[in-house]
C-alpha cells in the first residue's frame, strides 16, 4: 500500500473514531431525518403542478393531462409522505397530512395567480406573464413560499423551511414559511430580501431588493421562540431597495411608501412616505 492510501486509511479510521463522541454532528444513522435532495425534487414537482404548461418531461402528452397530473401527484404523495413521516414519527400521519395539503393546492394556486398579476401590473419591463413565470426569481420564491406555508400551517416541521431555503439558495430571497403574506405580493429584482418567521404582510405589497423585515434582536435566542419578532406591513405598501424594518411591535400602515435605505424600528402611520434625507451627494469635477 502506497503512502497516499495509508494516509487516507488513517484519516478514515480517525474520523470513524471521531464519530463516537455523541455530538449532533456525529450522527451517521440514515433515514432518520429528511433527505435534502428528495425535498428539492418535491419542490420541483410541485412547481410543475402549479404551472402545468411551463415544464414537461419526455413522456408528457398534452392530450393526457389527467394521467400526467396523476403520476406527478402520486410521486409527490409517496415521497412527501415518507419525508413527513420521518419528522412526525408516524407514517399514517404523514400521508394524511399530504392529502390535506393536496386539497389546499387550488387555493394556493389562486393566490399565486394574484402574485403573477401583481408582478405583471407592477413591472413595465415585463413583456408578458410567461416571461415572469419562466424567469422572475421573485415569483419563484413566492411560489415556493406559498407551497411551504401550506405545509407549515398543517403543522409539518422542518420540511417547509428546507423548501424555502432551497428557493433562497437559488434566488437570494429568504422568506420564512411561517410568515403570513396576503394576496398580490410582488417582489421586484429580489436579491437580498429577508422576511422573518413572524412577519405579517398585507395585500398588494411591493418590495424591492435588499429589504429586511426582521427582528430587533436575536440575543435572547430560543427564549424568543413563539413571540412576535418581525413587523407588520399593511395593505398597499411599497418598500424600496435596502430598507430595513425591524421589531414585532412595528406596523407600517396602509398605503405607506418606504424609501430606499431607511432604518425603521417604530410604527409608521397610514399614508406616510418615509425617506432618508441625511445622505447628500457631493460632486467634484476631475482635475479641480
Amino acid at each position: 500500500m502506497d503512502s497516499v492510501e495509508k494516509r487516507i486509511e488513517a484519516a478514515v479510521d480517525a474520523l470513524l473514531e471521531d464519530y463516537h463522541h455523541g455530538r449532533d454532528i456525529d450522527r451517521i444513522d440514515l433515514f432518520r431525518h429528511p433527505d435534502k435532495e428528495t425535498v428539492i425534487d418535491i419542490v420541483q414537482k410541485l412547481h410543475r403542478i402549479v404551472y402545468p404548461g411551463y415544464s414537461r418531461d419526455k413522456n408528457y402528452r398534452i392530450y393526457n393531462a389527467k394521467h400526467n397530473l396523476s403520476m406527478l401527484m402520486e410521486d409527490v404523495l409517496f415521497n412527501l409522505s415518507r419525508q413527513a413521516a420521518i419528522v412526525l414519527g408516524d407514517e399514517g400521519q404523514g400521508e394524511a397530512l399530504c392529502l390535506d395539503f393536496f386539497s389546499r393546492l387550488p387555493a394556493i394556486r389562486a393566490l399565486i395567480q394574484t402574485d403573477l398579476q401583481a408582478a405583471f401590473d407592477g413591472d413595465p419591463a415585463a413583456t408578458g406573464k410567461e416571461e415572469i413565470i419562466l424567469s422572475y426569481p421573485g415569483l419563484f420564491a413566492i411560489t415556493v413560499y406559498r407551497l411551504a406555508h401550506g405545509l407549515y400551517e398543517l403543522g409539518l416541521p422542518m420540511i417547509p423551511r428546507m423548501m424555502t431555503e432551497y428557493a433562497h439558495s437559488i434566488t437570494g430571497i429568504d422568506i420564512h414559511p411561517g410568515a403570513k403574506v396576503g394576496a398580490a405580493f410582488f417582489i421586484d429584482h429580489g436579491t437580498g430580501i429577508v422576511v422573518g418567521e413572524t412577519a405579517v404582510i398585507g395585500e398588494n405589497v411591493k418590495i424591492y431588493q435588499g429589504v429586511t423585515l426582521g427582528g430587533l434582536s436575536t440575543r435572547g435566542g430560543q427564549s424568543l421562540r413563539g413571540k412576535r419578532r418581525h413587523p407588520t406591513i399593511e395593505d398597499n405598501v411599497t418598500i424600496y431597495a435596502n430598507a430595513t424594518i425591524l421589531g414585532g411591535d412595528t406596523v407600517i400602515g396602509k398605503g405607506c411608501v418606504i424609501g430606499s435605505s431607511v432604518f425603521i424600528t417604530e410604527s409608521v402611520a397610514p399614508g406616510t412616505t418615509v425617506t432618508n434625507q441625511s445622505q447628500q451627494l457631493q460632486f467634484k469635477t476631475h482635475g479641480k
